[in-house]
């Protein structure tokens, strides 16, 4: 019975201090999300790019093999 009250009161707490934290470095968590999501998508997308590029010379390969 107790422990439901604790989790309850803890879990209000960690809100609190999650607001308190996003209040003070609102600029610093952006900025960092901001840096951290471009590295992300320069990576993703050239991930992507080189995936879709081996893709393109396989059925370009396929191709041939096939015209012969």
């Amino acid at each position: 019975m107790v422990s439901k009250y604790l989790s309850i009161i803890g879990g209000l707490i960690a809100i609190v201090l999650g607001v308190v934290g996003l209040v003070n470095w609102w600029e610093e968590y952006i900025v960092g999300f901001l840096k951290s999501g471009l590295v992300i998508i320069l990576l993703l997308g050239g991930l992507l790019a080189v995936m879709a590029g081996i893709g393109e010379i396989k059925d370009s390969l396929e191709e041939k093999k096939e015209k012969k």
